[in-house]
């Protein structure tokens, strides 16, 4: 029986020595190109340079910025094709643009779309962008399907920095370049594709509609209201697409703590349109951790320009005489009842104390 087992036992060592000493005598691997353009500092006497280990696996995935562009972003079931989304999301700013107020000041609605239009080449959307200002108070933007953006002139007046401005933005792009819209509206199986020109069109299409919060516009709510996940992932790629386009990622996250301290100290201070989204806390929290996992640091960022801060103060003195003259001589005013209440006490006051006063009377001539 030993026999037997010595006999089997030697061929396999013999084989195993056999292939190690080919891989011995094999000559090493030729470097790639690639990596060895990563390689820091001069080579020592005697060492081999140490390669930089690659910090984004696998390659070409979500969390590589450098593939941004190159990316699979949006795959999932869709019922869309990019020509049908464009179509719909048209549909759907023809809707906000019969209701909504536009700045048309062409100063300040070039420079938002320059802005906007440098995160879009810096992003993976794969839809032109059609990019405008809504005059609201609101501190707020929405894309819709198919690049139709809109930026609340509210937010610009409310962001302290053009990257603050452009972090807000970036998560809006998201949402068109991750498809989210579209994405919704195929999962809950609100629309087919064959009726999407009836339902906007008529009585029986005003099903499922809602009125979108900071404007008069009636909209499917399918395509402005997103899953936490949803969220989640355009903050993601939001920080990523305004890192790429230069600007500081930090920024959005100083711009959610104002907002968070701004609710703590005035409660009810966040807009409605936040209410699908995560909390605050959470948001800034997974913002700080993506940001030192996939972001590489970089000597410089854009934070602000003075062009931000001339555009904003151009934009301040448009809404300015807009509000004047709303409230302008002749403009019908709405008050509410205490207003009314204390306007109409006030001018019993004034009709009992002109009753009261004393008159003068000239005290005839004596004969």
């Amino acid at each position: 029986m030993q026999a037997i087992l010595q006999r089997m036992i030697r061929p396999a060592l013999l084989g195993a020595l056999t292939v190690g000493t080919a891989l011995a005598q094999s000559p090493p691997p030729t470097p790639d190109p690639a990596k060895a353009e990563d390689r820091s500092g001069p080579s020592q006497k005697g060492q081999q340079p140490v390669e930089q280990q690659d910090t984004v696996q696998p390659r070409n995935s979500k969390d590589d910025v450098e593939a941004i562009g190159n990316r699979k972003v949006g795959k999932g079931p869709n019922f869309y094709s990019l020509e049908k989304e464009i179509a719909l999301g048209k549909q759907l700013a023809q809707e906000v643009e019969r209701s909504a107020k536009l700045i048309d000041d062409p100063v300040v609605t070039e420079y938002v779309n320059r802005v906007g239009q440098n995160l879009v080449r810096n992003s993976d959307a794969r839809v032109p962008f059609t990019i405008k200002v809504i005059d609201s108070d609101e501190v707020n933007a929405f894309a819709l399907p198919g690049g139709f953006f809109y930026v609340n002139s509210g937010l610009i007046l409310r962001a302290q920095e053009e990257s603050e401005l452009a972090g807000v933005m970036a998560h809006e792009i998201s949402h068109v370049a991750a498809r989210h819209g579209t994405k919704n509206a195929t999962k809950s199986e609100i629309l087919q594709l064959t009726t999407i020109p009836l339902v906007f069109l008529g009585p029986a299409g005003l099903a499922g509609y809602g009125l979108y919060e900071g404007l008069n516009v009636a909209l499917p709510l399918t395509f402005l209201k997103f899953s936490r996940d949803a969220e989640r992932e355009a903050d993601f790629l939001g920080l990523q697409y305004m890192y790429k386009a230069g600007y500081d990622p930090n920024a959005y996250i100083t711009f959610f703590e104002r907002i968070q301290a701004d609710e703590k100290r005035r409660p009810g201070t966040i807009p409605k349109a936040f209410s699908t989204h995560p909390p605050t806390p959470e948001r800034i929290e997974n913002a700080q951790k993506e940001i030192a996992r996939i972001l590489p640091n970089r000597p410089e960022y854009i934070v602000t320009t003075s062009e931000f801060d001339n555009v904003k103060e151009r934009l301040r003195n448009i809404t300015l005489a807009r509000k004047a003259q709303d409230n302008g001589p002749g403009k019908p005013t709405l008050r509410t009842r205490t207003e009314q209440k204390q306007k109409g006490d006030t001018q019993r006051t004034t009709d009992t104390t002109d009753d009261d006063r004393p008159t003068l009377k000239r005290r005839p001539d004596s004969p």
